[in-house]
């Protein structure tokens, strides 16, 4: 029973993190979800079509309101060893789990289907607000001088966009080791070997994978920990 006893705490107090946490994304959630088009800029006036599939305040929401659920039910289930309650923690733990590696693959096997869904909605959305619209134009300088890329594919984005007919340049960030005042033409920028944002993304996942690999197995590995740990209790409750 010393074990059963251990268990059942360890249980209490994960799941009562978890339950916190899931109130947390909650409340950022239901925050975003208020103040949801400022977090669109970087789509400027192509944000009506984006929020259609890309809406970060209602994912927060679903996230928070599922941890919500699996803390109150593996801390219930645990606390008052209520059979029901454990199991339906199992259950749904198991689902998050399936969907986790599904979306995996899925994201392994159709990283250029996204490349292609994002630079049809991006790069017109560029050409278009780039120069024009001042949020838009600064979120985009903010990613390019951080990830040091141009763009999303390259700079040939900018063309036609009312940054290059204004200036007849392209931004400086184009160009390497450009600077505000030095113009980056369409000479340097065919010269230059600065990459499109969305390539530059990938290459730091991939430097970082094996931090990425090692967060997602040990997330993975405290989801069978705590299916395991369900089941067991679960199994000597009388």
């Amino acid at each position: 029973m010393g074990c059963f006893s251990f268990l059942k705490t360890m249980t209490i107090i994960f799941n009562t993190l978890i339950f916190l946490s899931g109130a947390a994304l909650l409340a950022v959630g239901i925050w975003v979800s208020v103040d949801g088009p400022s977090f669109m800029k970087m789509f400027g006036s192509q944000s009506s079509s984006a929020m259609q599939f890309v809406n970060v305040g209602y994912f927060l929401i679903a996230a928070g309101a599922v941890l919500f659920v699996l803390g109150f039910l593996g801390c219930y289930g645990a606390l008052s060893e209520n059979k029901c309650a454990l199991m339906t923690f199992f259950i749904l733990l198991l689902i998050i789990f399936i969907a986790e590696l599904a979306a995996a693959v899925v994201a392994l096997v159709y990283t250029t289907m996204a490349e292609e869904f994002l630079s049809r909605l991006v790069v017109p959305a560029i050409k278009k607000d780039y120069g024009s619209s001042n949020d838009f134009t600064q979120v985009w300088n903010s990613t390019m001088k951080g990830l040091k890329c141009c763009g999303f594919n390259n700079y040939t984005d900018f063309e036609d966009s009312p940054y290059f007919k204004n200036n007849n340049t392209f931004p400086p960030f184009c160009c390497i080791n450009g600077t505000a005042e030095e113009s980056c033409t369409l000479k340097k920028a065919e010269e230059s070997t600065v990459q499109g944002c969305f390539q530059q993304l990938l290459n730091n996942i991939r430097t970082n994978a094996i931090t990425v690999g090692g967060v997602a197995a040990g997330i993975a590995a405290l989801e069978l920990a705590a299916m395991s740990v369900s089941l067991y209790l679960y199994c000597n409750m009388k």
